[in-house]
């Protein structure tokens, strides 16, 4: 009886995307009729019931928060005084059309850029921006501010009960600190493995920990538990679990010991070091180790593992074989991997109050969220973030829909803007597909209205019973069936709630259907002319960007690594910055295209868009790793031949970056398919120049490691 999980069924007999469709419909309803009712029919205030019921259809059924109940009534919390602000604001612009659009844009741009912040800012942005549109339409009477201020404020206070204690979730969520914990708990039991013969991992546990190590990509973590925020505790959240999986990789990697005696026994101390510090990780991020809010000093396990690096980076025993070298090298990665997610989970359990760490990699540590927040904001402030992008396609479309709505002075004018909203996508064809099945949803919904407002006539008491009931299916079943079922069952629900408010005629269906047919087209013109193919290009352009910035920071790794020289702690590799940045911008667009839905019959991306952007992570952490000590230091030059060799290798691992990067790229001045050249044909990753030293294997660990992350980009799927 078990069956595809998609469509297994609740105990209500319900599949689950209608169950769970149907305790949201309850909430939604229930909060939206309670404002509503209780101020038109108990208060005898239109107003204020019309703002009761929109707040929560705006916030509920308009807004999607990710999350479960509880989540999504603390999100709310701060939406209240937002939505008073927007109220006023809007109240007082609506005196002339020119502030209304010019309110709009502005308005419509920073809530849509907020999305920067994380899925919760991004999931509350369209019912905001309903906040905004609906007083923003005349008449101008600022005198009832207050009515729509108190109706708004009950209906999203009921929203926030109803959210909070009404038919909650089921499906437990697992928190993304619970991944990297299991992360963690798996790398201890990884090292352990490790450290006795046959001094390798076994089928079973690089199984594991490949199954939790791809547990932490961002695809497979629910929205609402993604550390996707500019806060300290978001962004080291994200580190740990970036950490996390390069320290699983790197121990499935580890090759095994050659037995040689000069290998000493300071590689396996290393590893029980990196066991213990795992394991404290892993109780740390699940609050069992007896934290503190500001703890004396940094974790004991994480103390012993600095003191065991720094002893196995001193330097090989003398007389080890190359094959030493290139595991000593390796074991020296697995700790920094190990020492950063601890640095990292510390960081983000304890926020600001965690001990001092490396200033470089982990700059944010000491930052106030003001600070962050704005470095988050003008690290997306240009035309090459789909962030801005998106913010500046869909305030162009709602002050044009605004300017229309009141040069034309249309009925119910926000109807208008509240299609251009919800029907305007990231790419024109996604627009034009759905704008065809929204128009056939709302004209069979209006002609519904129609023949309803027809024959049932001004008696209102009937529009009063049959609200709820029909309020209930729309949102069941709006989210479920897409689109136009949403288009169709809304322009209905709008029908019977304008109906009470004012006497209606069959007119107001022909209206409901003009306003729809107005703002579809807006949104539909704007999808054209602002970036039509959404994150498509820019993805490809941003990937490319961020392979070029690699490259650069590949060939000054290399280049200061032969030439030695002074290190501080305080110091951040060349090129972290815009490497930094650049990756950041694909991470946006990657983001983006995966939210976008891809043509039917569309083949497979034959791009493996996560190697690239872990191809960027790890050239940054390796190059860090490289140049960036924990303590000050001064380190000599490579030998000649060593040197010589790890520069070529670096060149041609750049090289192959820059193929690809001109591959990707769809600018018009790069080739679109260059020439098929294998890299690994000019370069031998296994030489092992005379006297060569313990950093030079460590850097010749970490290009070919960037070699098989650029190889797998392209790699086609057998």
């Amino acid at each position: 009886m078990g069956g595809d999980p998609g469509t297994r069924r609740s105990k209500a007999g319900l599949p689950p995307a209608y169950a769970a469709a149907v305790r949201r419909s309850v909430r939604v309803t229930v909060s939206a009729a309670a404002g509503f009712y209780l101020f038109l029919y108990g208060f005898d205030s239109p107003v204020a019931a019309t703002y009761a019921l929109f707040a929560a259809v705006a916030m509920a059924g308009l807004s999607r928060i990710p999350g479960n109940g509880r989540q999504r009534a603390a999100t709310l919390l701060p939406v209240v005084p937002a939505c008073w602000v927007l109220i006023t604001i809007g109240t007082y612009l609506s005196v002339r059309t020119w502030s209304a659009v010019l309110g709009m844009l502005v308005v419509g741009f920073v809530l849509a850029f907020l999305a920067v912040g994380g899925p919760r800012p991004a999931g509350a942005a369209p019912g905001l921006q309903l906040m905004y549109i609906l007083p923003s339409f005349p008449p101008y009477v600022p005198g009832s501010l207050g009515e729509r201020l108190a109706g708004a404020t009950v209906g999203l206070l009921v929203l926030i009960l109803a959210e909070a204690f009404l038919l909650p979730d089921r499906a437990p969520r697992v928190p993304y600190r619970e991944l990297a914990a299991r992360a963690a708990e798996s790398a201890g039991r990884c090292a352990g493995e490790l450290v006795s013969a046959p001094y390798a991992l076994g089928d079973a546990a690089r199984r594991t920990a490949r199954e939790v190590g791809g547990g932490l990509r961002s695809s497979r973590v629910p929205e609402a538990e993604r550390p996707a925020g500019p806060g300290v505790r978001a962004r080291a959240l994200t580190h740990t679990g970036l950490a996390a999986r390069t320290l699983l990789g790197r121990l499935a990697a580890l090759p095994p010991r050659a037995g040689d005696p000069a290998e000493g026994g300071a590689g396996p101390e290393v590893l029980r070091a990196v066991r213990d510090a795992s394991l404290e990780t892993a109780a740390q991020l699940r609050g069992r180790d007896g934290t503190r809010s500001r703890p004396a000093e940094p974790a004991p396990a994480r103390g012993r593992l600095q003191e065991a690096r720094h002893s196995l980076a001193a330097g090989a025993a003398p007389g080890a074989t190359p094959a030493a070298l290139r595991r000593h090298a390796a074991v020296l990665e697995v700790a920094d991997a190990a020492l950063a997610m601890s640095t990292a989970a510390e960081i983000a359990v304890l926020g600001r109050a965690a001990p001092p760490a490396a200033p470089g990699r982990f700059w944010y540590a000491r930052m106030r969220a003001p600070r962050l927040w704005w470095h988050r904001l003008s690290g997306h402030a240009g035309q090459r973030s789909v962030f801005f992008q998106n913010a500046v396609r869909i305030a162009l479309a709602l002050a044009a829909a605004r300017t229309i709505a009141g040069l034309d002075t249309l009925p119910h004018g926000f109807w208008m803007l509240l299609a251009t909203l919800t029907l305007t996508r990231t790419t024109a064809r996604e627009t034009r597909s759905t704008v065809r099945v929204a128009l056939t949803g709302t004209l069979v919904g209006a002609l519904v209205v129609a023949v309803l407002l027809s024959v049932v006539g001004t008696d209102t008491t009937v529009y009063a019973v049959a609200l709820p009931p029909l309020m209930l299916v729309a949102f069941t079943l709006g989210p479920v069936k897409g689109v136009g079922w949403a288009q169709a069952m809304f322009t209905m629900v709008v029908a019977l709630v304008f109906a009470q408010l004012a006497p209606a005629t069959w007119q107001l269906a022909e209206f409901r259907l003009l306003d729809v047919v107005a703002g579809s087209a807006v949104g539909a013109v704007f999808g054209l002319l602002a970036w039509p193919r959404g994150a498509h290009d820019e993805l490809r352009r941003a990937v490319a960007t961020m392979l070029r910035s690699a490259a650069e920071t590949v060939v000054s790794t290399t280049s200061r690594l032969a030439a030695g020289g002074a290190r501080e702690p305080v110091a951040l590799s060349p090129g972290h910055r815009s490497l930094q940045h650049a990756l950041i911008m694909a991470e946006s667009a990657y983001a983006q295209y995966h939210s976008e839905p891809k043509e039917l019959n569309a083949p497979d991306d034959p791009q493996d868009w996560q190697a690239a952007l872990m191809s960027g992570h790890h050239t940054l952490w390796g190059a860090d790793r490289l140049l960036v000590p924990f303590e000050p230091t001064v380190v000599p030059p490579l030998p000649r031949d060593s040197a010589a060799s790890a520069t070529r290798i670096g060149d041609r691992v750049a090289a192959g970056m820059l193929l690809v990067s001109a591959r990707l790229d769809p600018s018009g001045d790069t080739p679109g398919r260059p020439a098929a050249v294998d890299p690994r044909a000019f370069v031998d990753f296994t030489v092992e120049p005379p006297g060569a030293p313990r950093p030079y294997y460590a850097t010749v660990e970490w290009l070919e490691a960037l070699m098989t992350d650029v190889e797998r980009i392209t790699e086609r799927p057998r």
